[in-house]
């Protein structure tokens, strides 16, 4: 079973920084898909960033020049710089894992709780 727990967000002006940490444990999590997936209040959920098992990230084009992904050396841990915040990045977080051959539907991956992310005016 794979265990995802995010740590990190919290409550930021417009312009403003914050850093979103993610620990996944599990049988093979070496080599899983990593991201991280958003939802804000009334909207579909959607992918904010993701780094697969050779370390390539990619990023949504809401996010790109301002987030930035990465994975540790022990790839069970993955962390999201988030720079420049702006009131529509306001959602709830998500930490996600799923096998590789899967990366393109990481909506579908093991998740966590969630932190939430606020940016105010």
């Amino acid at each position: 079973q794979v265990q995802v727990v995010e740590s990190g967000g919290g409550s930021v002006q417009a312009g403003g920084s914050l850093r979103l940490s993610c620990v996944v444990a599990g049988p093979t999590y070496k080599n899983y898909c990593m991201g991280w997936i958003r939802q804000a209040p009334g909207k579909s959920r959607e992918e904010v960033a993701k780094i697969d098992s050779d370390g390539n990230p990619t990023y949504a084009d809401s996010v790109k020049g301002r987030f930035t992904i990465s994975r540790g050396n022990a790839k069970n841990t993955l962390d999201l710089q988030m720079n420049s915040l702006q009131p529509e990045d306001t959602a709830t977080y998500y930490c996600s894992a799923i096998e590789p051959i899967f990366c393109n539907d990481l909506l579908s991956g093991y998740r966590g709780q969630g932190t939430q992310v606020t940016v105010s005016l």
